[in-house]
């Protein structure tokens, strides 16, 4: 196929989801047409699952400004700007209807399975970069198709492959035989029949991150209410309790997302939850009554637990992108121009810089990881770096290279120092005295009668 056939083609978008869906309407505006392939039933699927929980973005920051011109014609209305949605909130008042504006260009219930260059392997060099790229799609009913497009965004996220609770990266022995009482999203408390599972137990939280701080509020929030008694969350952190360990709190430019560590910090601080520091998961077993007791690397082993919630990170499913030519950061699986940009092990603060085509470009000319797939294990993506994202990428695949480079964006800090500190030492050394055959106790830190935690640069 020569070259202005496969500039007749679509360029797929894989995913319906925030920034998926930005990039479907910054192709319509510059007159190309995007084929939106989304495995899920509806926009957003993936934010469906979290419906329950609250943005720390207000509406002004989560929607596209080239979606909301395409929506402007069909009488949508932006919702106030200063408030925060929740996820169920984004997708019904927004990605929804921005779907359904892009009307047949969407398609619903197509997972791809594969992607690779029509007729070229991932070895063969002859002619590759003339040669259009080729779509597998398997359908909800399970029929398979081929289509073939003249560029690929994939914006499909990572939501589907969170992390384990164990501390190498691998699942803890016995994790997966403990399925039954181990999840990896933040329980919704509204729903009776979650609720009842967490009522008066005890929850082991695994995760030092926003959607780790939710659900201790939520458990603590829990433990306070009338059903709740006996409710009680233990903070499992494999670092040491440092000045950034709560996020940036007041110094946080997103006001809500300071205020979750805040939140966090006073479920510790109010007897809700206890901090268990410098634990790395390394064995999950069950004790006689079925309940769980989680053994660290070192050999401590904590009291029995009902329930585990694992809040650890997420990770991109590259496996149907194989046969493509993609420069990957070893470390955070995020195109190796953008990962020194968002390594949380360089970074001492939470600025993310600004950044478009130039950074999310790979060998394979006309592929782009986009959205929250681009940021690869990396914690700190936010929808405004989406947005900004795909209309580079988008200007670029016009031929507008001049827009393409031109960065603008300005990102909010997170006013957190000191560092990731995602292997940092305990917050307390061993002794030295000694070698004795035991492992120390787990820590419990009750935070809030033994003084603050160090500040931002101490």
């Amino acid at each position: 196929m020569n070259a202005t056939a496969t500039e007749q083609l679509p360029v797929v978008v894989i995913g319906a989801g925030p920034a998926g869906l930005a990039a479907a309407a910054h192709l319509v505006e510059r007159g190309l047409e995007p084929l939106v392939l989304e495995a899920g039933a509806k926009a957003g699927a993936a934010v469906r699952e979290w419906s329950h929980v609250r943005l720390f973005s207000t509406w002004g920051e989560v929607t596209d400004p080239a979606a909301e011109r395409l929506l402007a014609p069909t009488g949508w209305v932006k919702p106030d700007a200063t408030t925060y949605p929740t996820g169920g909130d984004w997708a019904e008042k927004y990605l929804q209807p921005l779907a359904d504006v892009l009307g047949d260009r969407v398609r619903f219930g197509a997972r791809v399975s594969g992607v690779s260059r029509s007729g070229r392997d991932r070895i063969v060099d002859a002619d590759r970069e003339t040669q259009p790229f080729v779509v597998h799609v398997v359908h909800a009913g399970g029929r398979e198709e081929r289509l073939f497009v003249r560029a690929v965004i994939d914006a499909s996220g990572t939501w589907s492959i969170p992390s384990p609770a164990g501390a190498s990266g691998l699942p803890a022995l016995g994790e997966k035989a403990a399925a039954d009482r181990v999840t990896y999203r933040v329980p919704d408390l509204e729903d009776p029949a979650v609720r009842a599972r967490f009522a008066g137990r005890r929850t082991a939280v695994i995760g030092s991150g926003a959607s780790a701080f939710t659900a201790l509020a939520s458990l603590a929030d829990l433990a306070g209410a009338e059903d709740g008694e006996g409710t009680k969350a233990v903070w499992i952190l494999r670092r040491g309790i440092s000045g950034s360990t709560f996020g940036g709190g007041a110094a946080d430019q997103l006001p809500a997302r300071g205020a979750l560590g805040l939140a966090a910090k006073a479920a510790v601080d109010e007897g809700h939850a206890d901090a268990v520091t410098g634990f790395r998961t390394d064995v999950i077993e069950r004790d006689g009554d079925g309940r769980l007791i989680l053994v660290a690397e070192d050999g401590r082993r904590l009291d029995p637990v009902d329930e585990v919630v694992v809040l650890a990170g997420l990770r991109p499913d590259l496996s149907f992108l194989s046969e493509l030519r993609l420069d990957l950061d070893e470390r955070l699986q995020a195109p190796v121009a953008l990962a020194p940009l968002i390594d949380p092990n360089q970074h001492s603060c939470g600025t993310v810089y600004p950044h478009g085509v130039k950074e999310l470009s790979h060998p394979e000319r006309g592929v782009y990881l986009v959205g929250m797939k681009s940021y690869g294990r990396a914690p700190t993506f936010l929808a405004l770096t989406g947005y900004e994202q795909v209309r580079s990428v988008v200007a670029a695949i016009a031929g507008d290279h001049e827009s393409a480079e031109r960065v603008e964006l300005v990102l909010p800090e997170t006013g957190v120092c000191g560092g990731a500190g995602l292997f940092d030492q305990p917050d307390t050394e061993p002794s030295g005295e000694g070698g004795g055959c035991c492992a120390p106790a787990p820590a419990l830190i009750p935070l809030g009668t033994g003084g603050q935690a160090p500040s931002c640069g101490s």
